[in-house]
């Protein structure tokens, strides 16, 4: 009768160390799993809707309409190029990566001051946003004008949708100057800023 009793409070205790166990690891699966899609979901720019205050930040490959109203025949379209910069006749390279459109205004403002005129006046737009590019298993990848909005899943449609070979849960996101992708999905609305690289991997089976 002892000898009974131990076993079956053995078994009580396997039991319940078990049900630990396993709703430990079922605990640690779910934020593993939803950890990259929330990573990138969190991304707030560089990107036209930055935050409710924030401003465009400009970046290579974004092509800016320049006025200079005291010498009109310097206005112009200028892109961005990839070391970041402006090149403008009589100024030379202007640093632009990293700025929005009123302090670049300054930059060349500042730069102009004395050569070009005494009190340049100089207005900047956004003429076009930087593309965006869409690789691997979707019909057509490539390169991409953006557009204000975009999301992860309307990138992938852009690109004609995916392949009968595409994993849909490995979709992976490489936002500008960045070396690093993020795991994302197609059910998640995650905003793509210009610039941006999505890659659709391969299913294994």
């Amino acid at each position: 009768m002892f000898f009974r009793r131990i076993d079956f409070f053995c078994s009580l205790i396997l039991i319940f160390a078990l049900a630990n166990v396993l709703t430990g690891c079922s605990a640690d699966s779910t934020v593993l799993n939803a950890q990259p899609v929330g990573a990138a979901s969190s991304y707030a720019g560089p990107g036209p809707m930055r935050g409710s205050s924030g401003a465009y930040i400009l970046g290579p490959g974004d092509r800016l309409t320049v006025k200079v109203y005291s010498d009109p025949d310097m206005s112009g379209d200028y892109e961005i190029n990839s070391a970041g910069a402006v090149s403008i006749p009589l100024v030379g390279d202007v640093k632009a990566s990293g700025m929005t459109t009123k302090q670049l205004e300054r930059a060349i403002a500042a730069k102009m001051k004395g050569r070009v005129a005494k009190e340049p006046d100089v207005s900047i737009s956004v003429a076009a946003y930087a593309p965006f590019y869409v690789y691997g298993e979707v019909k057509k990848p490539g390169e991409f004008p953006y557009r204000i909005g975009l999301t992860v899943a309307d990138a992938v449609a852009t690109a004609g949708g995916l392949t009968y070979r595409a994993d849909e849960q490995k979709i992976l996101l490489r936002r500008a100057g960045s070396s690093a992708e993020q795991l994302t999905s197609l059910d998640v609305p995650v905003k793509v800023f210009p610039g941006d690289n999505i890659r659709v991997s391969e299913r294994m089976f």
